[in-house]
């Protein structure tokens, strides 16, 4: 393959997304002494309407849902506050890697419409594009229904008279209706969902330190670490002794992945449809993981110093606030009243995981099309730049959350949700082989290192420690069906599914293109193609010089 043929398949599948499908597209050029001379995209097929602080809240809000609030404490229940702290603290890391790698591949071309499963196509192979996009568009689409039904069983707290069909009907028609209108809108819903979030993150982390020192009603003393001493740090699983706390620990290991699943890729799903998109998608990662580390690691130590791990409310108290560690240990403090507000906000979270969730879904299937992936139809947009037509295919997954209204549906539902388990780890694996690939490509070219408007100092080596690390979470994601008396058919397939429907959806392209090199030559991927038009959208940032304009540029 010569580079003149890689630039007519860059042209075909993927070199210019912005605008290849819309033939209503109005474009003008523009010269700028920093950018260059460039052609500007007025009017394409998606919009960038999504300002810095929609882009920096949506990647913090986004993965701040059920998993945090209420499964953190059946995480805790199973190995005890150490254990739980020192994996988020893994992850945390983990996850740093992965954002790094993939904010330096797509802060430099940030297409719009681009998405990892993009970036995999244009750096890697068209193969390997073509299983990445097909992964997110099912497990963020089945992820949907998941959220939505967790917001109506959440419900249940305050034991409603209305059948839980009625609540997914109300959350399926704002959801969806969210994401038909333009970007903006989603932005803003989103920014204020995620903000109410943090704002509780903050107030139940006063609270935990005050608790800390024995200031609850119901509090004799100081609290301290009293519950890391009685019941203890640590707890056993499976076996007793040494060898039960390193099994508990590994599948403490695997169930605190779940909070932070597809939080790094929302970053470049948004970067597509954000404003300057090259001097803010940095913004948004350096400041997504400070804060992540402060919400995440700050809450798993607040509950592991409030609420004994051996409470039985954390394992039996259900899917609502009941089964929270912050309400148990709030309520052991004597302090009643909170479980109501903690509730309501735990379903403002599930509704905005499940907008998000759809948002990428959508925005994957779009990719798909754009790159040739995927039916010609999803690319179709409105005037403000949303693809409806993935929209609502993507949507067509909510119903799903219907088969919880019966206990046999409720099982059949089960199946859906684990076809995710293993995509998280999945797809991080893959972002990193479209980082290493791209880097070995931008060396290989000599493209020269101020082109970059982010670079990472903990790479390459931390790509290819996280993608070893989550090459090893998915292979034991399910290893407790291994242990005598647990394996069955249902367990296994449960734990391991997702891992030959992305390798059959993988090498089913590779046999139909067989003709294809496993991956691009780094001399002919393309780095190049599309590169002015974005440079050209750029606007200069306008520094605020005092306090009230700082504010101002926050809130509006």
């Amino acid at each position: 393959m010569n580079s003149d043929d890689n630039g007519s398949i860059g042209e075909a599948k993927s070199s210019q997304p912005t605008y290849e499908n819309d033939k209503e597209a109005i474009h003008t050029t523009a010269s700028d002494e920093e950018y260059g001379h460039g052609e500007v995209e007025t009017h394409g097929t998606t919009k960038r309407g999504l300002k810095a602080r929609h882009a920096q809240m949506i990647a913090l809000g986004g993965t701040i849902g059920t998993g945090l609030f209420v499964g953190s404490g059946g995480t805790l229940a199973r190995g005890g506050p150490l254990f739980i702290l020192l994996a988020y603290m893994i992850l945390s890391v983990l996850v740093l890697f992965v954002v790094t790698a993939i904010t330096e591949v797509s802060a430099y071309l940030p297409v719009s419409g681009g998405t990892m499963s993009y970036y995999g196509h244009r750096n890697v192979s068209n193969s390997l594009g073509f299983a990445m996009g097909w992964l997110y568009w099912y497990s963020l689409g089945i992820l949907v229904p998941y959220e939505i039904t967790a917001a109506g069983l959440v419900i249940d707290y305050w034991n409603s008279p209305v059948n839980i069909a009625v609540w997914i009907t109300i959350f399926i028609v704002v959801i969806v209706g969210l994401n038909i209108l333009p970007v903006q809108f989603y932005g803003e819903t989103e920014f204020w969902f995620a903000s109410l979030k943090v704002f509780m993150m903050v107030g139940l982390l006063i609270l935990s330190f005050i608790l800390f020192w024995g200031g609850g009603p119901r509090q004799h003393g100081i609290l301290g670490f009293h519950n890391w001493k009685d019941p203890g740090a640590t707890n056993t699983w499976l076996r007793p002794g040494a060898t039960g706390r390193f099994i508990a620990f590994i599948e403490v290991l695997v169930l605190s992945a779940f909070p932070f699943t597809f939080a790094p890729e929302l970053i470049v799903v948004t970067g597509g449809e954000m404003k300057s998109p090259r001097r803010n998608l940095p913004k948004a990662a350096k400041r997504y993981f400070y804060r992540l580390v402060f919400f995440y690691i700050g809450s798993v130590i607040a509950i592991g110093i409030i609420c004994p791990f051996n409470d039985a409310r954390l394992t039996s108290g259900g899917v609502g606030a009941k089964s929270s560690a912050f309400v148990v240990g709030i309520a052991d403090a004597g302090i009643s009243g909170l479980g109501s507000v903690i509730n309501a906000i735990i379903i403002t979270s599930a509704w905005s995981s499940g907008n998000s969730f759809l948002y990428m879904s959508s925005r994957s299937l779009y990719s798909l099309a754009v790159a040739g992936n995927a039916p010609k139809i999803f690319t179709k947009c409105t005037k403000q730049g949303v693809p409806y037509m993935a929209v609502i295919a993507s949507a067509l997954f909510s119903p799903l959350a219907y088969l919880n209204c019966a206990n046999s549906g409720s099982v059949v539902f089960a199946w859906f949700v684990n076809l995710t388990n293993t995509s998280g780890f999945i797809s991080w694996i893959c972002c990193c082989i479209v980082y290493i690939r791209f880097r070995k490509a931008v060396i290989t070219q000599d493209i020269p290192r101020e082109e970059f408007p982010y670079r990472s100092k903990v790479q390459p080596v931390g790509a290819w420690i996280a993608m070893a690390a989550f090459t090893v979470l998915t292979l034991i994601n399910g290893f407790d069906v291994f242990f005598p008396g647990r394996l069955t058919a249902s367990s296994f397939l449960t734990a391991y599914v997702g891992i030959p429907i992305f390798l059959g959806i993988y090498f089913a392209h590779r046999v139909v293109n067989w003709k294809d090199e496993w991956a691009i030559p780094s001399g002919e991927v393309d780095l190049l193609t599309g590169i002015d038009v974005v440079k050209a959208n750029e606007t200069p940032e306008v520094h605020a010089d005092t306090l009230k304009k700082k504010m101002m540029g926050w809130f509006t």
